[in-house]
């Protein structure tokens, strides 16, 4: 592969460039993301440079703190967003997306993407998933919390960092959790943990960041994150506490802006993002799992992970009918 680019390379610096060549060369896709996907350790800066050697063109991150901020920065901008494509969404928001009347069908054979419940959708294309999962620090934890309801009524004393549902979407997804494990008792549930929140953050890599440097001996995080550490840090030091009543599902997905100025690049765009050209960056670079298939073998510490003994999702539409009051419940009971 690298020889017949390098190949092509050089047979196209030999011809005369026509206006269609130099057409796209200049072409721009811009993708709405989070910032973590875009930095030096992300799968972003890999994922351009592959795209770019494929479409002629350039390919620019915008990055903002977390998943349900982008959706807040799409309502802000309306048709005025510069993006073509938004990746970095997650199920839990998708039905909110398609109210804002911003996306449009993508148009693609989706047929390659598999993930837990086999989600489908004309909108939006899931990229990976994972579960959330309360990552401890086993040097300053000798017995993890083993379910939701030991982590709510554990010791005050052994403090967990979390993510604010306004912005973020893992603080979104806890407070699922909560609600689809508590019920009607979620409020009661949040007063209890919230003696034991020793902050929280905007969006994961601040609060992941905090936990790492040792600020709190738990972070809400992924399932997957584990990996990370056995990696890149040949470390074990850090795990996933199995929870009893099970996990939340994540499932990240991508859309086409029906304003998108090169909509033909975006539609090339998501559909490399099926391609083990982009999903081979998944696993090592954003923690995750792919959502198709990839090329390469996964490394032997995802072997490791926790398994969920239950797989809990919300559907989008019930999500959306009470995502404001289920914050606001959170909110409240934080508060107090």
């Amino acid at each position: 592969m690298r020889t017949s680019l390098l190949v092509s390379a050089v047979l196209a610096a030999s011809l005369p460039l026509t206006p269609g060549t130099a057409a796209a060369a200049d072409r721009t896709l811009t993708v709405y993301t989070y910032d973590s996907f875009n930095t030096e350790w992300g799968p972003g800066p890999k994922i351009k440079a592959s795209f770019e050697a494929e479409c002629g063109c350039e390919l620019k991150w915008v990055g903002v703190a977390d998943g349900v901020a982008l959706l807040n920065r799409l309502r802000l901008e309306g048709d005025r967003a510069e993006a073509g494509v938004v990746l970095g969404l997650d199920t839990n928001l998708v039905t909110e997306a398609k109210a804002t009347g911003l996306f449009e069908a993508h148009g693609l054979d989706t047929s390659a993407i598999s993930v837990p419940g086999g989600y489908s959708d004309d909108v939006f294309i899931p990229y990976d998933y994972g579960h959330f999962a309360v990552i401890y620090d086993t040097e300053a934890i000798d017995t993890p919390p083993h379910s939701l309801k030991e982590l709510v009524e554990g010791d005050p004393n052994q403090k967990i960092v979390i993510q604010d549902p306004r912005t973020s979407t893992p603080g979104l997804g806890l407070v699922l959790w909560m609600k689809s494990v508590y019920g009607d008792e979620a409020a009661k549930a949040w007063e209890k943990l919230s003696g034991r929140v020793l902050t929280v953050t905007p969006g994961w890599s601040e609060a992941y960041g905090l936990f790492t440097s040792g600020e709190a001996p738990m972070v809400l995080s992924y399932i997957t994150s584990p990996a990370y550490h056995m990696v890149a840090e040949d470390t074990d030091r850090y795990q996933a506490a199995a929870f009893a009543e099970g996990h939340y599902l994540q499932i990240e997905v991508a859309g086409l802006l029906a304003n998108a100025p090169d909509k033909e690049l975006a539609r090339q765009f998501l559909e490399f993002m099926m391609t083990p050209g982009f999903q081979n960056e998944i696993p090592t670079h954003n923690w995750m799992m792919p959502a198709a298939a990839v090329t390469m073998e996964l490394p032997e510490a995802f072997s490791k992970l926790v398994t969920p003994s239950t797989d809990l999702l919300y559907p989008s539409d019930e999500v959306a009918a009470n995502r404001s009051a289920w914050i606001a419940e959170w909110l409240g009971a934080m508060s107090r």
